[in-house]
């Protein structure tokens, strides 16, 4: 279906995490005064990755952060997936400075948050100034300390300290890229409420949706009032297919095989970590504050390479009570097409064996594409393959 610029005020079936939908967002007023004043406080260059995590925090995407994780916090989650206050999150959001930044930051004091152009994004008040152990971190979040994992390499490459503190934010950086789908969680849920959907299930990717992905999408489905397709368009791994491409490939999807007035596309600005089971939880949050009342997982969500099991994605929510998640998991094993079952299938419900299921690995698709061939459509239906082989074809 087409996107929503604008939604009229309404209210959703389940609340956002910690209760409220954080807003971080200046005043006209407040602008305009903490611009004047903008000039005079050391600056902060954020990256690519920080700016999208700024943006979570802006619009409540990432209720209840106000900001960046303070020591206390930063700690809590890494160590035991909780805030200070024991409420769960999984992913440590901070904001890093080097040496020779950190020292002109005085605690209480404010800096100036701006993008690698130097335009003013937003006001931060320093709460905290700390050195983590990155090899800790990346042990507990990623469950590896290998520089050749991308989340890791990341996490390596950032500078050594951290700054802690609560943003106000005067401006986010404009998407030209279809812009019309990027809904705040406030408009999501208006959104929602104006259907009368009184559960919706969100569903992450940062693929194409292929015949797998559209049946757990049209399973859960069946059980809730709507579906958030949900896909993620921050800063991904190289070799990933761009978000544009992405978005067309959704788009021709939604047209021809979906039920437009049970659906909504929009775009999740969150950059990937590829923490795996930790991410998992953390995009169940995210859409939880978009107004999700359920959340697909499937096999090695937001995964990379065999760092983690197949289904460990989905045994890291047993870590909480499901009313300290608030939001549903829906598990799902893996899918296919079975030529017996002649249909879409799961290892849970189809009895045959490997070799009646049609099953293609990513380099034998991108070869095909490669070749202008269109993959068997129980695999990937024609129009998704068609927008997939015109963008290859322009590289």
């Amino acid at each position: 279906m087409s996107a929503v610029s604008e939604a009229p005020a309404g209210v959703s079936a389940i609340a956002p995490h910690g209760g409220a939908l954080v807003n971080r967002f200046a005043s006209e007023q407040e602008s305009e005064q903490l611009r004047a004043s903008a000039d005079s406080l050391p600056k902060l260059t954020l990256n690519t990755r920080q700016i999208s995590d700024l943006e979570l925090i802006a619009t409540g995407a990432a209720s209840p952060l106000s900001g960046f994780l303070n020591r206390d916090d930063y700690q809590s989650v890494v160590h035991s997936m909780r805030l200070a206050s024991g409420l769960p999150w999984s992913i440590p959001v901070t904001l890093s400075a080097d040496r020779d930044e950190a020292a002109a930051l005085t605690l209480d004091g404010k800096a100036a948050l701006q993008d690698e152009a130097g335009t003013l994004l937003a006001i931060l008040t320093v709460q905290d100034l700390f050195t983590p152990n990155v090899q800790e971190e990346a042990e507990q979040v990623y469950r590896t300390a290998d520089p050749a994992h991308p989340g890791v390499a990341a996490l390596l490459a950032e500078p050594q300290v951290r700054v802690g503190g609560e943003v106000t934010v005067l401006s986010l950086p404009k998407h030209t890229d279809f812009a019309e789908y990027y809904l705040s969680p406030a408009q999501t849920r208006a959104y929602f409420a104006k259907q009368g959907w009184r559960t919706v299930v969100g569903f992450q990717t940062r693929n194409p949706v292929h015949r797998a992905h559209e049946y757990l999408q049209k399973v859960a489905l069946e059980m809730v009032d709507g579906l958030l397709l949900h896909p993620l368009v921050g800063q991904t791994k190289g070799d990933d297919i761009p978000a544009d491409v992405r978005m067309k490939c959704y788009r021709v999807l939604l047209d021809n095989y979906y039920p437009l007035d049970r659906t909504l596309l929009a775009v999740n600005p969150a950059a990937m970590r590829y923490a795996g089971p930790r991410e998992a939880i953390f995009h169940a949050l995210i859409r939880k504050n978009y107004g999700c009342t359920h959340f697909i997982v499937g096999r090695d969500h937001a995964g990379v390479g065999n760092y983690y099991g197949t289904y460990d994605a989905q045994t890291i929510f047993d870590s909480f009570t499901p009313d300290e998640i608030g939001i549903v998991p829906l598990k799902f094993e893996h899918t296919f097409w079975c030529t017996k079952c002649e249909g879409m299938a799961s290892t849970k419900t189809c009895p045959h064996t490997p070799e009646t299921r049609i099953a293609l690995s990513g380099t034998k698709v991108r070869e095909m594409l490669r070749a202008g061939e269109i993959p068997p459509m129980q695999f990937t239906r024609p129009e998704v393959a068609q927008v997939l082989i015109e963008a290859m074809k322009s590289n």
